[in-house]
């Protein structure tokens, strides 16, 4: 059982809360779109295991986004935070690779 003062503590602290702060969310950061473009630099085993390498995409799911680069120019490899996105720009660019991003 809590003790009186340590109730009327609760209360007080309670009553100086700024209004509205328990309604506080926290912002969803904005989705960003990384493109893979094709080059005619990197041989397509290379372009596939750097992307298994460098995203969560699993062997198959990276074959087939480099084929999609191979075929029409670029794909889309994931969406995520646009910090995340700029990491992945500058890892993709370390391995001789085009990546780009933009807002989703």
């Amino acid at each position: 059982m809590l003790d009186q003062s340590v109730i009327k503590l609760l209360a007080n602290q309670a009553e100086e809360m700024p209004m509205g702060l328990e309604e506080t969310k926290t912002q969803t950061p904005s989705p960003y779109k990384v493109i893979l473009h094709n080059d005619d630099v990197n041989e397509m085993g290379y372009v596939v295991e750097t992307i298994n390498k460098l995203t969560p995409l699993n062997l198959q799911q990276a074959y087939e986004k480099m084929m999609e680069a191979h075929l029409t120019g670029q794909t889309l490899l994931l969406v995520t935070h646009r910090e995340r996105a700029e990491l992945y720009q500058e890892q993709f660019s370390s391995c001789t690779m085009t990546v780009t991003i933009e807002p989703d």
